[in-house]
């Protein structure tokens, strides 16, 4: 192992919990000091030994430019550590991570504050441009005479907002939204509506089995005076039977695809100490694994959900080696079509403790949540390999594969 071979020493994140609910009211930079504040104090690490915070997020918020900075910041990490924000869209997390290693591998630092966070609830809504310049010329106006005149050319359409994660969700090369290219994927790759729901059922199984495990990663988040504790997304009702009365919602006509064997939309935040081997030996750390190798490949947005399969063969080494395999459940269409195509994915092995179809997708932060959730797993199982996966919003595919000795 090289000593500038990149370790996961501990991580911790908040519960998931679903789009406008109990952790709505927090922006992504407080969800991310939470994480961060709770992992410096879980690991002991002293903030001043930090070489750079580096955090994944796709919907950064505007109040909060470089989001990454403004959670170190607030984490008490001292001003003279330096932070900033990738996005490669789902694979932000992810991205995190890698960019980290790089640093290492390229001797700018040996420790790093790594993550994601995600406040989708708070994803603003926008206005039409016809009606910013309205509003504009409105707060321009120098009389009354001429605030009037300007109201007056105010219409009801004018009202209607632009919504921006709609926007976000929808591919602007290809024209399809997420849904439409999982719903492609299900029909190329034969993938049945009773196929999704199984894997979807099995998703929140899992997940709700694994309480106990997900209580390891998790720090409550209070709220109100309220403690959260656990993630609000897997459905204990969840069955064939009542997934079976949920309607396509991509393609009313023929679809598949339901959002019973989707993800979620969910507001979490993930925080991760990794380091050099040799700095982990020095301070006395017990790393859960080791960032053993990764890959980022590009294919046709319109199937983006097929990204993990050319990541996956990118890195050389086949599915059927590992331990623990965590791909992320976009959607069951895309996952079976990933796991079809690839033929070596051994299914026992994957999403063990349930995946995104239960425990939800906040964008920027799912890498990472993975890459913990695999590190842990493998730790507790003495595994020796576990492999990560992601497909990525307009046409990209992440992979990255973890180890222990």
């Amino acid at each position: 192992m090289s000593a500038q071979s990149l370790v996961i020493v501990d991580g911790v994140r908040t519960p998931f919990c679903r789009w406008n609910s109990s952790l709505a009211a927090l922006g992504a930079d407080e969800l991310g000091r939470i994480a961060v504040d709770a992992l410096l104090t879980r690991t002991g690490l002293d903030p001043k030994l930090i070489d750079e915070v580096i955090i994944g997020c796709v919907c950064q918020p505007a109040e909060a430019a470089n989001v990454a900075r403004v959670i170190a910041l607030r984490a008490g990490i001292p001003e003279s550590v330096p932070a900033c924000t990738v996005h490669r869209n789902c694979a932000s997390g992810l991205e995190a991570i890698t960019t980290a290693a790089e640093r290492a591998a390229a001797g700018h630092g040996s420790i790093f504050i790594v993550g994601g966070v995600e406040s989708m609830s708070q994803v603003p809504l926008l206005v039409k441009p016809q009606t910013a310049k309205k509003l504009g010329a409105l707060a321009s106006a120098k009389t009354v005479m001429k605030k009037l005149a300007a109201l007056g050319k105010f219409r009801f359409s004018d009202l209607a907002p632009r919504i921006a994660i709609k926007l976000g969700l929808t591919d602007p090369v290809s024209g399809l939204n997420m849904g439409e290219t999982a719903e492609l994927l299900a029909r190329e790759n034969e993938i049945s509506r009773e196929e999704q729901d199984a894997f979807a059922v099995e998703s929140n199984q899992h997940a709700l089995a694994a309480r106990a495990k997900q209580a390891e990663e998790i720090c409550p988040v209070y709220v109100n005076g309220q403690a959260i504790t656990e993630d609000n997304g897997p459905r204990p009702d969840s069955s064939p039977a009542t997934l079976k009365k949920l309607k396509p919602v991509f393609d009313r006509r023929y679809g598949t695809v339901t959002a019973g064997n989707s993800s979620q939309l969910t507001d979490g935040a993930v925080a991760l100490l990794v380091m050099t081997e040799s700095k982990a030996r020095e301070l006395g750390y017990e790393p859960l694994a080791k960032l053993s190798t990764y890959a980022y490949t590009g294919c046709d947005p319109a199937r983006m959900g097929l990204g993990p399969v050319s990541a996956i063969r990118k890195t050389g080494r086949s599915a059927a080696t590992a331990d623990i395999i965590e791909i992320n459940e976009a959607f069951a269409a895309q996952v079976l079509s990933v796991v079809k195509q690839l033929g070596d994915v051994p299914r026992e092995k994957l999403n063990v403790n349930g995946g995104a179809i239960a425990l939800g997708h906040p964008v920027g932060a799912t890498g990472a949540r993975l890459v913990l959730s695999a590190a842990k797993e493998l730790q507790r199982r003495n595994g020796h390999r576990a492999l990560v996966a992601l497909c990525v919003g307009g046409g990209q595919g992440g992979a990255a594969w973890l180890e222990r000795n």
